[in-house]
Order: C-alpha cells, then structure tokens, then sequence
C-alpha cells in the first residue's frame, strides 16, 4: 500500500491536476493506495502520522507537491522507516532535481513503482530537518521575498518557476545588507568580512535549478559548503547567472568547505531557510544525519 500526500495548491494548482493524472494511473494499474489532501505542514504532519499508525504495510510516501511538503513530511518517513517517492508540481522542484526524478508525473510515478531507493542524508539544525539545502542569508531572503510575491503566481501560472528567482534577486539585492559571519567546520573556524550567504547543501542546487554546490552527493554522508563573501552588489548580480551552470566556483569571492558538523554565527541576524521553508531559530549548529532517508529514485 502507498500513501499519496498532495498539496493541491502548490504550483498554483498544479498540484492537484497533477493528482488527477496519477490516480488515474494507478487506477488503470490497480495498484493500492490511500491519499491525503494538506494544505499546511501541521496538518500534513498529523494526518501522515494517524494514517501510517494504522496495521498497513506501507511501501512508501509518494507527496505531490514542492520542497516545503517534502519538507513537512521528512521526520515522519525518517522515524517510520518509510521510502519517500517525489511527484514534482511545485515552483522550484530541487528534490526531484537532487535526485534525478523527471518532471513529468507518470514518469516519477514509475520511479516508485519500479521499487529502487536510493538512501539519503538529512541536515539536522535545531529547527528540524532538511534535505535539498539549508539556506542563511542573501539567498535565503531572496527565496522568501519570491515566495511572498506576486511575480512567482505569474511565473507559476506561465510554468516558468526559475524566472521568479532571478526576479526576486533584484528585488532582494535593493535591500540586502551584508555583514561578517563566522564558521566552524568539522572543528576549524574561519571568519569572512562582508558576508552575503551561506548555503549548506545536501544536492547540487536550490531556488529552482541554481548549481549552488556543484560537487554535492546526497547520499555521501558529507554537507557541502558555499560562502560567498568580500563582494560588491555588482558582483552579486553577476554571480547568480553562473549558478546556472556552476561557473561560480571559480570566482575570488567563493568559498567552499565541506564536513559533517558546522557552526555558523552571523553579526547581525539572518532568516534561514531549509527546503525553503522557514528555519531561523538560532543558534546554527547544523550537522549531517548519514543516510537517514530512503527515496525512490534511479
């Protein structure tokens, strides 16, 4: 038996005509399931638990939805021991795109009836778990600032979910002060003046295809490190078209670390964002959960 999780308003409704097309399927396959509707993380998380406590053998948690229902589920499938299998029809889809799960929903739906799983590592914090990419700082409020706007409905509407990013790093860079941050990886401390983000990632990119940590595995048991630091607003602006092919890591003002315990201290305070859902509460002590997660995946 498979629990299907659906948020219906992610990628403005494409979540639930997304639904429409797998039930179908799975109708026309005769395959057994159960599906819940959420439309919030704690009402996910209620409904999820009542129903996976019930005498089932459950095979797996399929969520249609974006990163932040994957997100809302993640301690559940991690305590349960369920696989997790992504139907991607949010805006930005960085878990399908971490884990190489195509677009097309019938096509992600073989995926997880084909029965291979990959395991997978979560970041752990004192605000809950991650697993694409846990986000302090510039990036992160350029997220939120997209989340929050207008312009991600239009994208959305038009199935143009990365144009709402870059969008939303002009709005952000109008505001944004950068300060100094300190960092402690795997017990060595550094400090950057002039910080603007820290990314701690679990797969090669976020905010909707954006190669923040090109050389990052999922499943290797190590978090991936990018500061970007000591730049001008110029540089920012430059900076995040070559996220698209991962050209930054060759920049100055680039640095990457990698470990499996991190501290991170900014001077001023900074909104965190993990599968860009909102994980602020500090202090930033981050570590790696080594293969704490079972996806369906190739």
């Amino acid at each position: 038996m498979y629990l299907f999780v659906i948020n219906k308003k992610s990628g403005n409704g494409h979540g639930y005509r997304t639904w429409i097309k797998i039930k179908t399927a799975l109708d026309t396959r005769l395959v057994r399931y159960r599906y819940l509707f959420t439309e919030s993380a704690d009402q996910a998380e209620n409904m999820i638990m009542e129903t996976l406590s019930e005498p089932e053998k459950w095979l797996g948690v399929a969520v249609i939805g974006g990163d932040g229902t994957i997100h809302s589920v993640l301690p559940i499938l991690k305590d349960f021991g369920i696989p997790l299998a992504v139907i991607p029809a949010g805006s930005g889809n960085d878990t399908a795109r971490g884990f190489d799960i195509p677009h097309d929903p019938l096509s992600a739906l073989d995926i997880m009836l084909a029965g291979q799983t990959r395991s997978a590592d979560l970041i752990a914090t004192s605000g809950g778990l991650t697993l694409t990419a846990f986000a302090i700082g510039f990036d992160a409020q350029v997220a939120e600032n997209v989340n929050t706007s207008m312009y991600k409905k239009i994208c959305n509407f038009f199935r143009v979910g990365r144009a709402a990013y870059i969008v939303g790093v002009l709005h952000t860079l109008l505001t944004f002060k950068p300060c100094s941050v300190t960092v402690t990886c795997d017990g060595v401390e550094t400090t950057y003046a002039n910080a603007w983000l820290t990314a701690i990632s679990n797969v090669k990119s976020y905010g909707g295809g954006l190669h923040i940590c090109p050389e990052a595995h999922p499943g290797d048991g190590q978090l991936d490190i990018c500061i970007v630091h000591g730049c001008s607003r110029l540089q920012i602006l430059r900076l995040f078209p070559t996220l698209l092919s991962g050209k930054h890591v060759h920049l100055p003002f680039v640095k990457f670390l990698r470990g499996k315990q991190l501290s991170v201290r900014f001077d001023q305070q900074r909104l965190a964002l993990g599968d860009g859902e909102n994980m602020s509460s500090e202090p930033f002590d981050i570590f790696v959960e080594p293969s704490a997660l079972q996806v369906y995946a190739v």
